[in-house]
């Protein structure tokens, strides 16, 4: 579904990604894992049309999507949902999904919102509430509702797990796990390993802005090099 080849990334003089190649396949659950600063939020913006790179291709579904504007990829079924969430804080829960949905004339918005509330039902319970009163896991759910709203086929994940409890990452990642048997295809961007590779199908392990290991989540998992610097043994 989506191929990235060879991309090169810069902010003015600094190079943040170098000839970065990965897939992800219809249906699957990829994760990148790296450091911070190892280039992994550079790659999700610019494969969402935030960034532009220096070189490379991005195409989806054999198309090219690099030079197209943000809001050109979201018609064309990819939605990001970003680090730190960036909801609309002033919004309420209803107004917020509602944007998502920001493109789409279609019939099929009544029935999303549904699909939202099932999977977060907290959300229902909390649809009038303004956004920036919810707690930092209903706002997680919230950044991830929205982006379903947009009914996209790729959907990007940037570190769904940041400053949440423990209890909170497992049924978000539990989630997440729900939302691609439905059959959405995931790309996952986390500094939580072990909760990456336990959902995900493949990942690439991303390192001063190239990749340097790529494999399944088992493989990655087994690999001692991944284990001592992201596992923790």
């Amino acid at each position: 579904m989506l191929r990235v080849d060879s991309l090169d990334v810069a902010y003015g003089e600094i190079q943040a990604l170098r000839g970065v190649a990965l897939q992800v396949g219809r249906g699957e659950i990829v994760t990148i894992l790296g450091n911070n600063g190892a280039g992994k939020t550079t790659a999700l913006k610019t494969i969402s049309g935030l960034l532009h790179p220096t070189s490379g291709m991005i195409t989806l579904e054999d198309e090219p999507i690099v030079g197209i504007p943000a809001h050109a990829i979201v018609a064309r079924g990819v939605a990001h949902v970003p680090e730190g969430r960036r909801i609309f804080n002033r919004l309420t829960v209803r107004e917020n999904l509602t944007m998502g949905a920001y493109l789409r004339s279609d019939a099929g918005i009544t029935a999303d919102l549904d699909r939202v509330f099932a999977l977060f039902p907290r959300l229902a319970e909390r649809i009038t509430q303004v956004a920036g009163t919810l707690s930092g896991g209903e706002q997680q759910m919230l950044a991830i509702g929205r982006a379903l709203m947009a009914n996209p086929r790729l959907l990007l994940l940037d570190e769904p797990s940041m400053g949440l409890a423990p209890v909170l990452v497992e049924q978000i990642f539990d989630t997440i796990g729900d939302i691609n048997r439905q059959g959405m295809t995931i790309l996952l961007v986390e500094q939580n390993a072990a909760m990456a590779l336990s959902i995900a199908h493949r990942g690439y392990v991303l390192e001063t802005g190239s990749i340097a290991l790529e494999g399944t989540a088992a493989q990655l998992s087994d690999n001692a090099d991944v284990r001592r610097a992201y596992l923790g043994e």
